[in-house]
Parts: structure tokens; sequence; C-alpha cells
């Protein structure tokens, strides 16, 4: 039985040739109108989340920051120097090198410079009866505001202050000025004022203001973390100017602040991005 001869493909009829652009897929693509638009054929703007998302500042898409506010690189970096600053003053402390020396030489020219009542007061404001209600306030408008997460945040944030400080205290026995007492480093009233105001600043940022404070010209955003600062400055200064600490125990904290709250920071972020869309 004979097979019925097929006809032969030639290389213009089998296909194997490059693929050709058919131009009316061509023009679809670009949109009716030809601006180019590469989702809809039809000029409408597009539907799907890839549409709508915003560019960096290169013009890529998609690239947003992961949280608003500072970069995170630049964060990093600060708080990368402030740890290598502040394990450079413990370890001073702890072998009595000559930056412990010299800060006993400054702090004994501070002490007793100033107003006696004005530095007793700055001394103050970071007792626990003073700061430590200022946060509680901030924690309870979170909670009321079912920002659970930034509550228990803000709460453990404050906890590790004396969890960090203690420990270290006990370690170095360090001598306080004026008194033959020891544990003075690093000073526990300036670590507990950079944490209960800083994370006080970090809480309420990252929770929407009312509407009636949105629509009022003051106060401003920025305005609380200055307040939290110049709080957390003037504790250290009148620590020092009235006697209570050495420059070092002060400065110390002043390190260890930030390096406490960065956690809090992260999840302020988050939050905020999410509150803002």
């Amino acid at each position: 039985m004979r097979e019925t001869p097929r006809p032969r493909e030639t290389a213009a009829d089998s296909g194997s040739g490059l693929p050709q652009r058919r131009p009316e897929r061509a023009f679809a693509h670009a949109g009716a109108d030809g601006s180019g638009t590469p989702h809809r054929s039809d000029g409408r703007p597009p539907h799907t989340p890839r549409g709508a998302r915003r560019t960096d500042l290169a013009g890529h898409p998609g690239t947003t920051p992961p949280v608003p506010g500072w970069p995170a690189p630049l964060v990093s970096g600060a708080l990368g120097l402030l740890a290598v600053l502040f394990a450079l003053i413990t370890w001073q402390v702890l072998v009595e090198g000559p930056l412990f020396r010299l800060d006993e030489r400054v702090g004994a020219k501070l002490f007793g410079q100033g107003p006696g009542a004005l530095t007793q007061v700055f001394s103050d404001l970071g007792g626990m009866p003073v700061a430590l209600p200022v946060l509680t306030c901030a924690i309870a408008y979170a909670l009321w505001r079912r920002a659970l997460r930034l509550a228990v945040y803000a709460a453990l944030t404050m906890a590790a202050v004396p969890a960090l400080v203690i420990p270290l205290k006990v370690a170095t026995a360090r001598q306080g000025p004026l008194t033959e007492a020891v544990n003075y480093y690093p000073s526990g009233h300036t670590a507990t004022a950079a944490v209960a105001y800083g994370a006080t600043v970090l809480v309420l940022l990252a929770l929407p203001r009312p509407a009636w404070l949105r629509e009022a010209s003051w106060p401003r955003a920025w305005m609380m973390p200055v307040a939290a600062i110049l709080l957390t400055t003037a504790t250290g200064i009148g620590l020092v100017l009235h006697g209570y600490h050495w420059p070092l125990d002060v400065l110390a904290s002043w390190c260890l602040g930030p390096l406490v709250l960065a956690p809090l920071w992260w999840v302020s972020c988050r939050s905020r991005r999410r509150s803002s869309g």
C-alpha cells in the first residue's frame, strides 16, 4: 500500500523563521490613542496595584523606602557610632584610663556651677516621678487608639532601662562625685529621661493626630523631638552641675538612650507608614 506523498513545507510556510510582530497587538498595547500606556488599550487608568506603584527619587517603580522619616542607612550608621562611643567610655571607666582621669578633672571644675535650685529642677526631670507619668500618658493614648503593639513596645522600652543600667552600675562600681558611694556609672536619671521622653515622642508621632490638632498651626510635629532632646540635655547638665554625676556618666547615658529606643523607632515608623496609607 503506497503512502500518499505529503507536500513539503518551505521555509516560508513552516514558520521556522523569526516571529513577526503583529501591528494590531502592538497598537493595542500602546493604547488606543498612542499614548504608550502599557496597562490599558483604551486609555483608562489601570486598576491593578502594579499600575498604582509609586516611584522612588530615581524613578524606579515599586522601590519606595521601607519606612518614612530618616533613611535607614543614616540611622544605622548613627546608632553604630553611638554604640562604639558607649563601649569606649565604658572601657575607660573600667580600666580608669586617660579619659576617666580627664573626666574627673573636668567634673571637679563643673560641680557647684549655676543656681542650685535650677540645677536641682533639671536633675529631677530624669526622675521616675516626673518622666514615667509622661510616658504613661502616651501609652494610655496609644491603647485608646487601639495601637496595642506600639504601647507594648513603649512599655518594654522603658523596662529595658533598669535592666541595662543596674548591671552596668554594679559591674563598673564607679564612685560618685562628692560622696563615698559607688555604682554611679552610667547615669540612671539621664537614661530615664532619654528613653521616657524619646519613647513618648515616638508613640505620639506614630498615631494619627486628632482633627482639631491637624487643623491648628501649632504645635508642629518637629517640636516634640526638640522638646525631648532639650529635656534630656537639661537633665544631664543639671546632674553634672549639681554634683550628682560625672560628665562621662551622663554622656554614656546619652549614647545609650537612642540604642534602647531603636526597636521602638522601627515600630513607630511602620505604624506611621500604615496610617498614611
